[in-house]
């Protein structure tokens, strides 16, 4: 059994993974609130948490993993895109904006993920098809003297909660120090946060014995995680930006909600993207989505293997030179792994490297020795260990030019210098070839030309 060791952001240790039972290993990812399209920041944590999946799999077995991933559908910025469109003169009431949104916005989320090479959840809950258990777990929590209601809003008592603060590692009272929180009327205290919340006429709302109404963000992941994984899972994920108040607020709502459960046993947090060393906004200019770069011509499964090649709880930093070195090195291990089989598994070291804290950039290191080797089998078990080199994946690599004259043109110049010793017009040719933005490897067994992200057929030598 592969021995896997994660950085649990509860317990700020590396551990040995455990799971409470190794024939349904549980996790669940925070899915996005689904009012526009995917930046590259919300895909980092599916590419992350879907390289763990394969790994989990790898170790338990492929009908051993139950992976969760859910739609926050009701929320305030998916209404205000809805009736920013019906004031714009979109037919419809809305609610059926809201949910031609939604369904709009899921379709585009799947298609963007698929083109990273990330695997579906087994799951994928929507929040409106969970109210009624919301509805539930809020009444459990009032009766548990956990919840109060009051001006049609339901709030969880934080102070309630002894253990509040411990994933951020902060008490209740420097959080209020140090936090802008909202103070309302209708709170006992300003950390107190919202389970239900009124709606109007306009708005979607459901019936409860609080008025009609809508939940708060947060008892949505604890509702959904408690109907499908239980009171008591394995892994729960997500940007750090989620550790609080999110994170904090899911374990004190699920812990009071389910006292004899432990909600989620280790908490997985990956780090915030930059580009090109700048926090990304849409001030600064360098914000974009994953649509945006796929409709640049770059390819998904270059856009995946840059989010790999840094550590997952180390910032990472996206950059246009990281993914033309990102596009070349994949073509270079296409064009050795073509036409071959994947060797029975992946290397050693490759899940040595994953099985350390998921350590992908220690994983496409040893991929570069393999590659180096020449090992294409074990190359190519390794890359599909981490989602990369699979067909699924390659469709960018067939649209490529077809240089198999300049290669045979090569090959025979080599031919003559070897038998003069001037290899002037080799030289010649391959300066010409790499002016072009042609990658020229000479082996013993031919010459290989590889377009790379700066290809200009234009300039091709004639």
């Amino acid at each position: 059994m592969v021995e896997i060791r994660l950085t649990n952001t509860r317990t700020r240790r590396k551990e040995l993974f455990r799971p409470i039972d190794a024939q349904n290993v549980r996790l669940y990812l925070c899915g996005p609130t689904v009012y526009d399209r995917a930046h590259l920041g919300n895909a980092r944590p599916v590419v992350v948490i879907d390289v763990l999946v394969r790994l989990l799999r790898h170790a338990y077995g492929t009908d051993h993993v139950t992976y969760v991933r859910n739609f926050t559908d009701v929320d305030d910025k998916i209404n205000a895109t809805a009736l920013a469109r019906k004031e714009a003169g979109a037919p419809g009431t809305l609610e059926e904006l809201i949910r031609e949104r939604t369904h709009e916005t899921i379709g585009w989320y799947h298609a963007d993920m698929d083109a990273l090479g990330a695997l579906r959840p087994d799951h994928e809950p929507r929040a409106t098809d969970y109210i009624g258990e919301m509805v539930l777990m809020i009444e459990t929590l009032i009766k548990g003297g956990h919840a109060y209601a009051r001006d049609g809003h339901v709030l969880f008592r934080v102070r309630s909660f002894a253990d509040y603060g411990q994933l951020s590692g902060r008490s209740v009272d420097d959080m209020i120090a140090g936090a802008r929180v909202e103070v309302a009327p209708f709170k006992e205290d300003p950390m107190d946060f919202v389970l239900w919340k009124p709606s109007d006429d306009d708005l979607p709302g459901w019936d409860s014995p609080w008025g009609r109404g809508r939940p708060g963000w947060h008892i949505e992941c604890s509702a959904m995680s408690y109907e499908l994984l239980g009171e008591s899972f394995d892994i729960h994920a997500g940007g750090i930006d989620l550790q609080f108040p999110h994170h904090e607020n899911e374990i004190a709502q699920s812990c009071c909600a389910h006292p004899h459960g432990d909600f989620a046993r280790v908490w997985l947090h990956n780090e915030m993207l930059q580009v090109e060393g700048r926090k990304m906004s849409k001030s600064l200019g360098n914000f974009f989505t994953v649509r945006d770069l796929l409709d640049q011509s770059i390819p998904g499964e270059v856009i995946r293997f840059v989010l790999l090649s840094t550590h997952y709880r180390k910032p990472m930093d996206w950059t246009a030179e990281k993914a033309r070195e990102a596009e070349a090195v994949l073509r270079r291990w296409r064009g050795l792994v073509a036409g071959i089989d994947p060797a029975p598994s992946p290397a050693p070291a490759v899940i040595a490297a994953l099985a350390d804290d998921l350590n992908t950039a220690g994983a496409i290191a040893a991929l570069h020795e393999l590659a180096g080797r020449g090992d294409g089998p074990g190359l190519l078990a390794g890359a599909q260990m981490l989602g990369l080199l699979t067909d699924e994946l390659g469709d960018w690599i067939t649209s490529g030019p077809d240089l198999s004259d300049l290669a045979e043109r090569m090959t025979a110049l080599r031919a003559e210098a070897k038998a003069s010793k001037d290899f002037s017009a080799v030289d010649a040719l391959k300066q010409s070839l790499i002016a072009a933005g042609v990658e020229v490897r000479m082996g013993p067994l031919g010459v290989e030309l590889l377009p790379g992200p700066d290809f200009d057929a234009a300039k091709l030598p004639q």
